[in-house]
């Protein structure tokens, strides 16, 4: 995917204000109007030129899109947003959940950035008379960890929302809010917060804030859904004789008994030991086995032994080895 700088297509600097970027928009697309401009690119600069008016016009998608930072350069291949690059940043609008109005033919790049987070940045002042209006809903994607799924539990999470500053431009402020995370939430699920959204008009009443869930990436487990899998290490004679052997889980530890025989790979389900959700996910276990890091003589002569009372077996005979 190509890295666009939409500062570089609008011809701008980074600190621009939020006027000088309409004045720059409205110059530029008079020019480059498929119908008067004689351009032989015309058609396609019109096009980007709109894509990037559609961030930089919107206070909260610039902002957002600021966030990415300066290491990538126009038209450099292989960009991919970091999977947190927008964590706790607030969005307002109906378009978080369906995409951005207008967006229609924008390019993978802004997709990935906004075909979910929307916009829509709007000051709302009431006049002599105004009827009352509902804020305006916000959105959020926030990190827990995976603990916190399977407990529940109350955490202070930041998100920063953008303001318009006396310079014309816009700036980050952030809020703290304590979250009650209810036990059996996955990822993707939204929390609601009742009230906390952009607030009414002439008195009205305030918007919802939705918080959607990501977990933090995990040392040892990974998530698939409501599924938590485990790559557990064993020893070559726990895997041959098998036995019991202590597992963690997010939940605590448990005894594990594993058959004899087993295989390196050999994936393991534990019923209902995934996230607690309204049906709850499984656990795997995947089996790896392991050799210590180096082998004694002793050790070194007793797995000869077991080459040799074991010469007829060959784990490779259906690869035709």
């Amino acid at each position: 995917m190509e890295y666009k700088d939409y500062y570089k297509i609008m011809g701008i600097a980074k600190d621009a204000s939020q006027n000088e970027i309409k004045r720059a928009y409205r110059k530029l697309a008079r020019k480059y109007h498929p119908d008067v401009s004689k351009e032989k690119d015309a058609e396609e600069r019109f096009k980007e030129l709109g894509e990037a008016y559609e961030v930089l016009k919107d206070p909260e998608k610039r902002t957002a899109y600021d966030q990415l930072g300066a290491n990538w350069k126009a038209g450099q291949q292989g960009f991919q947003p970091p999977p947190d690059w927008d964590a706790g940043f607030e969005f307002h609008g109906d378009s978080f959940t369906g995409g951005t109005a207008g967006a229609a033919g924008f390019s993978d790049f802004f997709e990935s950035l906004f075909g979910r987070a929307g916009g829509g940045f709007q000051s709302h002042s009431a006049g002599a008379g105004q009827h009352q209006m509902r804020g305006q809903d916000s959105h959020a994607k926030v990190f827990i960890d995976l603990e916190d799924a399977y407990q529940g539990a109350s955490r202070g999470l930041t998100l920063r929302s953008t303001i318009m500053g006396p310079d014309g431009h816009p700036q980050l402020q952030p809020r703290t809010l304590n979250v009650k995370i209810p036990k059996g939430v996955k990822a993707g699920q939204n929390i609601r917060l009742k009230g906390q959204g952009s607030p009414g008009v002439g008195g009205g009443q305030a918007g919802d804030l939705y918080l959607e869930i990501e977990f933090n990436p995990h040392s040892i487990y990974k998530v698939d859904g409501a599924d938590v899998s485990l790559e557990v290490p064993v020893a070559p004679w726990e895997a041959a004789l098998g036995g019991k052997i202590k597992v963690p889980t997010p939940s605590g530890i448990i005894d594990l008994k594993i058959p004899a025989s087993i295989s390196s790979g050999k994936k393991m389900r534990l019923k209902g030991r995934g996230i607690p959700a309204k049906q709850p996910g499984d656990f795997y276990v995947t089996i790896m086995i392991v050799l210590p890091d180096k082998l004694s003589d002793q050790e070194k002569d007793l797995y000869q032994q077991l080459q040799q009372a074991n010469k007829d077996f060959n784990p490779r005979k259906k690869l035709g080895g």
